[in-house]
């Protein structure tokens, strides 16, 4: 098996370089049982595993000639394992990041084409229209060209969370167009006239999809305040682009169907299709005859949800989003079985003063510490200056295993006479030791046991270690990559709860500035935040770990959603002002208006972010099927709780709320448009004045 290790590249003479190959490793094998140092560190003497570590320079760690070297590495270790017969296993961070990036752009690739091929599916169903399907989805491909052209300008890489950004931007950007679509054939159905109908679809609903725009950014934008750079960039670079993908179909779609001719009778069928008008005839007659049947649903759907939560966990893995068949998976825990694991812990060791760190006293506490950790079945055998000590002593008395101790200090005085004047211990002792021979560390490997054994672990080690060790004359500190891990996740998931609440703060403030109300506000978002109780319900009862990859759901969920909520909100404003408080006329009609474009919009984002369940990784899998499940109900829970809370509140919370004069301005879709603000010719614009005096 081979491991790969981030540390300076050093190289090596084949021992018995005259030998025939049978009598070296049987020699070697012999010596190898002879050096308890290696025991446990290279070979594992029960099960007959032999490691050999491959380490890189750091200054090519983070390059792409890493990719490239642990490529020309396997490619001759699968050689050599197919010569020989026998069985390889790779693992070590710098492999693990090479082969997590080849599955990155595998499913890059994947998802955008299966976005693609979904939306493309559905606008058909939809619109029965070849326009329909085309037109938009060359929006969404300028869409994905600008956004993977942001990344370059600002300098962002793929990674795993960015890699989901181009069909994102699909699957988001699509419903705008939707939107945009179904207002300008409703127009035209309505008059007949494609200027007007393309006028008022850019004045009358563009206002609110770029709220509902802006909503959907924020749920992005705060994951820019999680102070992580691989989150802060995801979510950086996601807002910007779904206004920008917006602003391209705003501008693209009335622009290219100017061109187009108007809508046939064919194509606005869908308009008036039976199923849908039945459906939202339903609704209405649920949100005004069987008001508390809703809520007694809403009720339960809130104690269910409450109880579920309790079950929630919070863990992480290092590899936890990699299937258990996945050959990185079974090759880490191969090295766990025979190794103890491969992700470094370190013990690092000030001993305040020069030369303190081989003192005698200090050894014996090394060793007091090494064997501490041994009662730990997750940490592998330690390297550290005592077991140089130990091995070199040994070496001194003719390798006999007897010796391998820590001598006393007449003995250890001898040693370092010898160690001084030979060659390469001094370069073999500075990997764990520094010049000044102060500050030195002991270096494990340990498994993944994820975030919650290892913290457990942490806490009860950490008061033994300073037993060892007093505060008072030593400064240690327990480190490396599994306790960043560790303390990454932590942090995440407290910066990651806080950005939900963020989230829900910055969309607040839009909906205040649109409605001029706190109330609105608050009955705005209740609808929204139900969705997000049922959402961490399922991961409680299902088992879906709370970690950092399935809290990303909540911000993105929530702002998705509010979309909904904000549409069927500025719709109902404007209905309640043209019917002067008339609750009943106006929840019915808003019903109407905005039902077919919310149920196509879910419709969309259901099925397209349900296509991230086919990924590799556990966490995007996880991330598609709860955000779509969330979705789904968002558009439920906008579509039936909303109007009803509206149906009951009634003129005491929301008539006299929104009869107030809005900060922010959409337009009326039954006000005309301002002539003067539109740069067409004169002709067109006498044409457009004489159907609407008409």
């Amino acid at each position: 098996m081979t491991g790969f290790a981030e540390q300076e590249l050093v190289g090596c003479t084949p021992p018995f370089p005259h030998w025939p190959p049978d009598r070296v490793a049987e020699n070697m094998r012999l010596l190898l049982e002879e050096l308890p140092f290696y025991e446990g560190l290279l070979f594992n003497k029960e099960t007959s595993a032999t490691l050999m570590a491959i380490t890189f320079d750091q200054a090519k760690l983070n390059t792409k000639g890493r990719i490239e070297t642990v490529k020309q590495i396997k490619a001759m270790a699968d050689v050599f394992a197919q010569a020989n017969g026998i069985e390889l296993h790779y693992s070590g961070l710098p492999y693990i990041r090479t082969a997590v990036s080849e599955k990155i752009a595998h499913e890059m690739k994947m998802f955008v084409g299966l976005a693609l091929l979904v939306t493309a599916l559905i606008l058909i169903l939809f619109f029965r229209s070849v326009q329909a399907v085309l037109f938009p989805i060359i929006v969404v491909i300028f869409g994905v060209i600008w956004a993977f052209g942001t990344m370059v300008l600002i300098g962002y890489k793929i990674t795993i969370l960015t890699s989901l950004l181009a069909p994102l931007i699909i699957v988001i950007g699509i419903p705008n167009c939707i939107l945009l679509l179904n207002k300008y054939q409703q127009e035209f159905q309505k008059h007949g006239n494609q200027v007007k109908a393309l006028a008022r679809t850019i004045y009358r609903i563009g206002a609110s999809t770029f709220f509902a725009n802006v909503t959907t950014a924020l749920g992005f934008l705060v994951f820019a305040f999680t102070q992580s750079e691989v989150l802060t960039e995801f979510g950086i670079i996601t807002s910007l682009n779904v206004m920008l993908t917006f602003v391209i179909s705003l501008i693209l779609i009335p622009i290219v169907f100017s061109f187009l001719p108007p809508p046939s009778a064919k194509q606005i069928k869908h308009l008036d299709r039976k199923g849908l008008s039945r459906l939202l005839a339903r609704i209405d007659r649920w949100v005004h005859h069987y008001r508390w049947r809703v809520y007694g649903v809403v009720f339960i759907i809130i104690a269910v949800s409450l109880y579920g939560m309790s079950k929630i966990t919070t863990v992480g893995f290092v590899v936890d989003d990699l299937p258990k068949k996945d050959i990185i998976y079974r090759d880490l825990k191969f090295f766990e079985k025979n190794f103890r694991g491969v992700l470094p812990f370190e013990v690092s060791i000030d001993t305040r003063k020069q030369g303190g760190a081989l003192e005698l006293k200090t050894l014996y506490k090394i060793n007091r510490l090494q064997k501490l950790l041994a009662q730990y079945p997750q940490f592998s055998e330690p390297v550290s200056v005592a077991e140089g000590i130990k091995f070199s002593y040994q070496g001194l008395n003719d390798g006999d295993a007897k010796y391998y101790i820590i001598p006393n200090i007449q003995e250890l005085a001898r040693l370092r006479t010898y160690a001084s004047t030979a060659k390469g211990n001094q370069r073999m002792f500075r990997s764990i030791i520094d010049s000044t021979n102060r500050i030195t560390r002991v270096s494990f490997q340990v498994a993944d046991v994820g975030s919650i054994e290892m913290k457990k672990i942490m806490d009860e080690l950490q008061p033994r270690v300073d037993s060892i060790f007093d505060p008072k004359d030593y400064d240690v500190s327990l480190t490396g990559n599994s306790i960043i891990f560790l303390k990454n996740n932590d942090y995440l998931l407290l910066n990651l709860k806080e950005s939900v609440l963020l989230a829900i703060v910055l969309i607040g403030t839009v909906m205040f500035f649109l409605f001029m109300s706190f109330r609105m506000v608050i009955i705005a978002l209740i609808p929204s935040m139900i969705p997000l109780l049922l959402t961490a319900a399922f991961m409680g009862f299902f088992s879906i770990p709370l970690k950092p990859s399935t809290i990303l759901i909540f911000s993105i969920a929530f702002g998705i959603a509010s979309d909904g909520t904000m549409y069927f909100l500025t719709k109902y404003r404007q209905e309640v002002r043209k019917f002067g408080g008339s609750i009943s006329k106006t929840v019915s009609l808003t019903i109407q208006e905005t039902g077919i474009s919310m149920i196509y919009t879910a419709v969309i984002l259901f099925s397209g972010f349900f296509i991230f369940s086919a990924s590799s990784f556990g966490g995007t899998a996880a991330l598609g099927v709860l955000l779509s499940a969330t979705l789904l109900i968002a558009m439920c829970s906008n579509l039936i709780f909303l109007p009803t809370l509206l149906m009951t509140l009634q003129k005491r919370l929301i008539t006299r709320a929104f009869l107030k004069e809005p900060l922010i301005q959409v337009f009326d879709e039954e006000e005309d448009v301002e002539l003067e603000h539109l740069q067409v010719q004169r002709e067109v614009w006498q044409e457009f004045q004489q159907d609407d005096k008409e």
